[in-house]
């Protein structure tokens, strides 16, 4: 919308005249639509840009946070170098509702916008109903926004005839939304010529072909079981974790093979539903972890961190709290290898995701539930040295030393473990045998059997 002082005609001026007339105390105001995320759940943001006389100034308010107040510097680069005129004069923008945090750089497009229509270098008239988000470089460029996804399904839920303008790098996701009318472009300039009328853009209308998309990525890169030699223990309790659901804790040797095990349990999982697609989806886009190429998560996801990671990356963090690999291995597998030899703060803090498949992060600008509903697989060494109860190599540790390195890992994260099992290493006869087990397809037809 468009607001002037009834005191001063702003029709058929050039920026120059319009300027002279703002500094004898004209005022205008644009309101520009947007979007952001709290969690991995999108909300619809109204961008209030203000441009009177006074001292020169530009001022962000509605809880921005650094990203946000650093797009003063983007924006007014960007308005230059595309070729508009900036305004030396007082700016305000206000990002409602003013309540809720606001993170990211996003807010540039929009804030530019509201400048340009402001100051009528773009048709406030053309910008009705319709949605901006992207973060603008120096030069005016589009550079790729986190979070497309849910902020696509929040603006179709909340304001479906309406349009989502995002960068053409995260055109594909924003796609995935059925039914809602993206608009990919490549810069600001090439927008503001779009809707003088100047320029084409091509529009899309939940143009991703699903059907398609899944068969161009069907499952392939997944490990498959048939490459494990032997262990068929160890390969039917992991039928048993992917049938139940179950948590698994895997003990065994170095070089047993509880490492190459894990990695093929999501092959064996049932394939994931549309919902789980979108959910996990979601999570990704927050996380900025989507690629251009595979804009939708469709295989299990399997998260393996490192055994030195905090607890902040574990479960999530932040002081606006972002997912953490609890959340990012939702619908699949989260694997620590050399359970015990991850801190103590980390593996506790696994109680509440393994109990309640969510987890609650609590900081003083807000308090997210994040969901991590994950098969968990752990695998360590029966003691410190690795070799107890071998057939080959001596066990080295004392007794205080085995129990020591056991008692890492406290009784309530062993009951929220279902199946504990000892995988022995294989000797050489075994290894070489010529005889295959079963591939991972087989293994899933009987999971899924045992589902319905």
């Amino acid at each position: 919308m468009s607001l002037h002082d009834e005191n001063i005609p702003y029709k058929n001026q050039d920026t120059h005249d319009v300027d002279r007339q703002y500094r004898k105390g004209g005022t205008m105001l644009s309101v520009i639509g947007s979007c952001s995320t709290k969690g991995v759940e999108g909300y619809l943001v109204q961008v209030e840009v203000d441009v009177s006389s006074g001292l020169p100034g530009f001022y962000i308010c509605g809880l921005p946070d650094a990203a946000v107040k650093e797009a003063k510097d983007r924006v007014r680069a960007a308005i230059k170098n595309s070729g508009y005129k900036f305004p030396l004069q007082r700016i305000t923008v206000n990002l409602a509702p003013a309540d809720i945090k606001k993170e990211g750089s996003h807010f540039d497009l929009p804030i530019a916008l509201g400048i340009l229509a402001a100051t009528e270098q773009a048709p406030i008239e053309a910008l009705m109903n319709t949605y901006f988000v992207g973060e603008l470089s120096l030069k005016g460029d589009l550079r790729k926004a986190n979070g497309i996804l849910p902020m696509a399904l929040s603006l179709k839920e909340n304001a479906g005839d309406s349009t989502l303008v995002v960068p053409r790098d995260n055109g594909p996701e924003a796609s995935l939304v059925q039914d809602l009318k993206i608009i990919p472009t490549q810069s600001l300039g090439e927008l503001v010529r779009f809707f003088k009328g100047e320029e084409d853009l091509k529009s899309e209308d939940g143009a991703l072909n699903l059907e398609k998309y899944f068969s161009d990525h069907a499952a392939g890169s997944v490990p498959d079981m048939i490459d494990v030699k032997g262990q068929e223990g160890a390969k039917r309790a992991l039928e048993i974790a992917a049938a139940g659901g179950h948590n698994i804790l895997m003990m065994g040797s170095p070089g047993s093979g509880k490492t190459m095990l894990a990695r093929r349990l999501p092959g064996i999982l049932p394939p994931m539903a549309m919902e789980e697609i979108f959910e996990s989806t979601k999570i990704y886009s927050v996380a900025g972890i989507l690629d251009y190429d595979t804009p939708l998560v469709v295989e299990r996801p399997f998260r393996a961190p490192h055994h030195t990671a905090s607890a902040a990356s574990i479960i999530g963090g932040g002081q606006i709290p972002k997912p953490g690999e609890v959340s990012l291995s939702n619908n699949g597998v989260l694997f620590l290898d050399e359970f015990p030899e991850f801190r103590r703060d980390v593996i506790e803090a696994l109680r509440q995701p393994l109990e309640e498949k969510n987890i609650t992060i609590a900081r003083a600008a807000a308090t997210l539930t994040f969901p991590a509903n994950f098969i968990f697989a752990a695998a360590m060494n029966p003691c410190p040295c690795g070799f107890l109860n071998d057939e080959k190599t001596e066990c080295l540790c004392t007794p205080f030393q085995i129990q020591r390195y056991k008692n890492k890992i406290s009784g309530p994260i062993l009951d929220r473990i279902d199946i504990h099992i000892h995988v022995p290493r294989l000797n050489y006869t075994d290894i070489s045998e010529s005889r295959t087990g079963e591939n991972s397809a087989t293994i899933k037809k009987r999971v899924l059997h045992a589902r319905e």
